[in-house]
């Protein structure tokens, strides 16, 4: 429960009611639509590290960085609600995730694109599977070093539902 001190501008938030309680969004009255929601996050790695990550085409001794990634991040997308206490459980229809080497940052970027016909969005699905995607190259490859980062994780773009959003 939020105090009284705290209330101050808060109902504006979705999953805040009135008296500024947690509250899961009703989506009832709404109407189904197409949502889509795109998403993107890059690991970095140091120079020789990723030029032999790149070299080995992504193959470690736990197998293919990206195919491994690739899945879990399908799996996450789905297990989103489960991970995210107000999110809604959502019949995705659509799930894809790419992987790019990126040779002038040293990093590996991850994009997801999530689509459902349902009357809330897949922000959450998309960027819950690109953040599980960058957490599975690190897993995979923090034998070889630890001074890997995770960054730049962000909604891309989302459409359907009351507005369409595509970042600057």
């Amino acid at each position: 429960m939020i105090r009284d001190s705290q209330k101050t501008n808060q109902t504006a938030l979705s999953h805040l009611d009135s008296d500024g309680d947690i509250t899961m969004v009703d989506v009832s009255g709404k109407t189904p639509t197409t949502r889509e929601a795109c998403a993107f996050g890059q690991v970095v790695f140091p120079a020789d590290i990723y030029q032999q990550i790149k070299a080995a085409d992504g193959m470690t001794k736990k197998g293919s960085i990206t195919q491994t990634a690739h899945i879990a991040g399908i799996m996450a997308a789905k297990r989103t609600h489960d991970l995210i206490p107000l999110c809604h459980p959502l019949p995705l229809d659509k799930i894809g995730l790419t992987f790019e080497y990126d040779d002038r940052q040293n990093s590996i970027t991850v994009t997801a694109t999530v689509k459902v016909t349902h009357k809330t969005g897949v922000e959450m699905e998309a960027l819950t599977a690109v953040s599980v995607a960058c957490l599975t190259i690190y897993d995979m490859t923090k034998a070889i070093s630890h001074d890997i980062i995770i960054n730049n994780i962000h909604l891309m773009n989302k459409t359907g539902g009351k507005s369409d959003y595509q970042h600057a």
